[in-house]
């Protein structure tokens, strides 16, 4: 599964981040990296952007780039 279908408040863990030259580099620098714990903390009223909780600091992408990010959720 895809990091924009992940819902509101549950974990996952990064397996794979897709994306190409630039920005997969940004993808990386922000801490979207492979075996890193992610939480969708909120999503924007109209689907877009989503707001993420990584490494201690929220994060804010759009749902387009959190298509990319591919993850496997954790079980509660």
């Amino acid at each position: 599964m895809t990091l924009d279908e992940l819902e509101i408040g549950r974990e996952a863990v990064i397996t794979k981040v897709g994306g190409e030259g630039a920005l997969r580099c940004r993808f990386l620098d922000m801490g979207l990296i492979p075996k890193t714990k992610v939480q969708v903390r909120k999503v924007a009223p109209m689907g877009d952007p989503i707001e993420l909780r990584i490494r201690g600091y929220e994060l804010t992408i759009r749902k387009e780039d959190a298509g990319k990010i591919e993850v496997e959720p954790e079980e509660n």
